[in-house]
């Protein structure tokens, strides 16, 4: 049996690096991130989900005091469990705790509490898709949960100040065009508000490949059930391998200063689009392709394909005859940007800090009145019965210029 490893193929054929990115970085500042960690308790918030879950193999490599990981996914936290002391080179400490609760319940404010906070905080649970951008009812939870708890939980460090608070961002927050992406932006003048408090960093990040709920992991999920598999031909991404998703939090959340934004040093000739990213995976399990014209006719084709396979014996040496259907289209949903950036004009880059990080440096401390009057105006608006999506989405836009929403009035739950 040919078995298929996943971070073999990210290395081949997506990022196209056989180490991290991030390698030279780390073991040049490896004596000040043993030193930033060593004896240190740390909290991670979201810490079951791919980036958070990187964080902590990233982390542990070294010898913080205590771990406690707080997601709302208990089956997640299970697994991440049994990762970690499945791997000989991470040092769990013996005060390691996972808790399934939400991060803006009254118990995990009673368990921080009880333990007077922690010196290392980083919070990776946020709505981070594109496509949770759908009507008022999934606008309101993604802001809910990207803004309004992310300022509840600001509140709650005041009380006991770490001494590192990281969060993380995204690139769809330079010149945003969807409600995720704005929100991002929005949560950055939210974290730098309150630096005068404790120190925060934050990354804009390129798409993690194979990330939970990702379009290339929904590929693999189409490959294991025999399902038709869609993507857009025309939307260009970077990509970073799951492990280099946690070195980037690292140091930015350990080596960077306050107020200051990370980046990975990407060159525009490595971003790659859906499709072929598809292509090289089909490719890769041992399939033929076969173009189709529609959805209707790839759902058709793939059903004629599953009832083939099933009906074959001894699939493995006969799949190289089998043609895999797709369908790939131009991109026509709400919010989607062709191509990413990390900055915008007027921001302040430093190239030269890290290999191949980038830094956004010196970034002035937002008005305060200002960003608590949107975020509180913005509860208010929830409250309301009658508002609608537009509305959301004027009122980000008044207090964020850049903010130009692409509505197409699709969204990706109407397409495969």
């Amino acid at each position: 049996m040919k078995l298929f490893n996943l971070e073999k193929f990210i290395k081949e054929k997506v990022t196209k690096r056989t180490e991290s990115m991030f390698l030279d970085d780390i073991k040049f500042y490896e004596s000040s991130l043993e030193e930033k960690t060593e004896d240190k308790s740390v909290l991670v918030i979201g810490g079951a989900g791919s980036i958070g879950s990187s964080f902590i193999r990233a982390l542990l490599k070294y010898a913080p005091k205590s771990l406690v990981v707080v997601d709302t996914n208990e089956n997640a936290l299970a697994e991440l469990t049994r990762d970690l002391r499945s791997r000989k080179e991470l040092k769990v400490p013996d005060e390691y705790l996972t808790y399934p609760m939400d991060f803006s319940s009254p118990v995990f404010m009673k368990m921080f509490r009880h333990r007077k906070g922690f010196d290392i905080v980083a919070n990776f649970s946020a709505h981070k898709h594109v496509r949770s951008e759908k009507d008022i009812y999934s606008v309101e939870a993604l802001l809910q949960n990207n803004v309004i708890k992310a300022k509840a939980l600001l509140e709650l460090l005041k009380e006991y100040p770490p001494e590192e608070y990281f969060c993380v961002s995204t690139d769809k927050a330079a010149n945003p065009v969807n409600i995720m992406g704005a929100s991002k932006r929005i949560m950055e003048d939210l974290i730098f508000s309150y630096s005068e408090y404790f120190p925060v960093k934050t990354a804009r990040f390129a798409n993690v490949a194979f990330s939970n709920g990702s379009l290339p992991a929904g590929f693999l999920e189409r490959l294991d059930k025999i399902q038709p598999i869609t993507a857009p031909s025309d939307v260009k991404r970077y990509f970073v391998s799951p492990e280099e998703s946690g070195q980037i939090c690292l140091l930015a959340s350990l080596l960077g200063n306050n107020r200051e934004i990370f980046f990975p040093k990407l060159e525009e000739e490595a971003m790659m689009t859906f499709d072929k990213i598809a292509e090289e995976l089909i490719r890769y399990r041992g399939f033929d392709i076969e173009y189709c014209d529609s959805e209707a006719e790839v759902v058709e084709k793939c059903a004629a394909l599953k009832k083939r396979i099933i009906a074959m014996s001894d699939l493995e040496n006969i799949k190289d005859s089998l043609k895999y259907p797709v369908y790939f289209s131009k991109s026509d949903t709400s919010g989607e940007k062709a191509f990413e950036e990390f900055y915008i004009e007027g921001e302040n880059i430093n190239l030269s800090r890290f290999t191949a990080l980038g830094v956004i440096e010196v970034k002035e401390i937002p008005d305060r009145e200002k960003v608590a009057k949107f975020t509180d105006e913005l509860e208010n608006m929830f409250e309301k019965e009658e508002i609608k999506k537009e509305d959301v989405v004027k009122f980000i836009s008044d207090y964020l210029p850049s903010f130009k929403h692409i509505e197409t009035g699709k969204g990706l739950d109407l397409k495969l």
